[in-house]
């Protein structure tokens, strides 16, 4: 059994006057504690893919199980980081990020230690009477991971998390990403548009044709480059030739 299984998957958006196919027979399966990243040009579907996985879209056919279960009924299992860090400016960090166990009425003594203990984790210390806008772009994305750590999901949906970020903040935040989500054996899902950022911290990238979305094709990153931390990734040899090999298929999507 896989730990992520999505079969047959279709979904059409249906408007009075057309219908327009965003995704057509996807079957991919995730096994536990992989890295799993969703490439592709505009418009093949990918959100659309992530938000169906997160029990926010019912698809119009085919289904996905999370652990062999309906994903609608698993929903407390899945975490969602996007590229807001949408954190609540009128709260303290300390209450954006025990959000959800406010919400889930699990806020007790010990998961208040535990959600300012990942804040240290995340090098945030002593920040937990600030506000949002007392912090950078970098250290509001770092809130909103342990946010979205907090709740112990066993799937984590990253919907873009660091495109509005300056390249610096970028590259270290994706080594703190792919070192935390290591350390906790997480489950992971991302989609992004930047095929250096999937190769470096993935351990298999899903390449999607477009309208409408398609795998196109999948690539198995290295295990010499699955060994490094993507900053170190970047400047392996096998980095760059698997970053030739997608671009060449990308462009080969934009000739269809």
């Amino acid at each position: 059994m896989e730990f992520l299984s999505i079969k047959e998957l279709h979904h059409t958006y249906f408007t009075r006057s057309s219908a327009t196919t965003a995704l057509s027979d996807i079957t991919l399966d995730v096994k536990e504690g992989e890295f799993i990243s969703f490439l592709g040009p505009s418009g093949c579907g990918k959100t659309t893919l992530l938000s169906i996985i997160a029990g926010l879209i019912e698809p119009t056919s085919g289904n996905v199980l999370l652990e062999n279960k309906p994903v609608k009924t698993s929903q407390n299992d899945i975490g969602y980081m996007l590229q807001q860090d949408y954190l609540f400016p009128w709260k303290t960090i300390e209450e954006n990020i025990q959000l959800g166990h406010k919400i889930n009425g699990n806020l007790t003594k010990e998961t208040k230690r535990t959600t300012v203990s990942l804040l240290e984790q995340m090098g945030l210390n002593d920040v937990e009477s600030f506000y949002p806008k007392q912090l950078s772009g970098g250290m509001r994305q770092r809130v909103a991971l342990v946010r979205t750590l907090a709740t112990e999901p066993k799937l984590l949906m990253l919907d873009e998390p660091f495109s509005a970020l300056d390249f610096q903040t970028k590259l270290k935040l994706e080594d703190l990403v792919s070192n935390t989500l290591k350390n906790f054996n997480k489950t992971a899902i991302l989609v992004t548009h930047d095929i250096g950022e999937a190769i470096a911290m993935s351990d298999r990238i899903v390449l999607f044709s477009p309208s409408p979305g398609r795998v196109h094709k999948t690539f198995l990153v290295p295990e010499d480059l699955k060994a490094l931390p993507p900053f170190k990734a970047r400047n392996h040899q096998s980095y760059t030739e698997l970053f030739q090999t997608i671009w060449k298929e990308l462009e080969s999507l934009d000739k269809e």
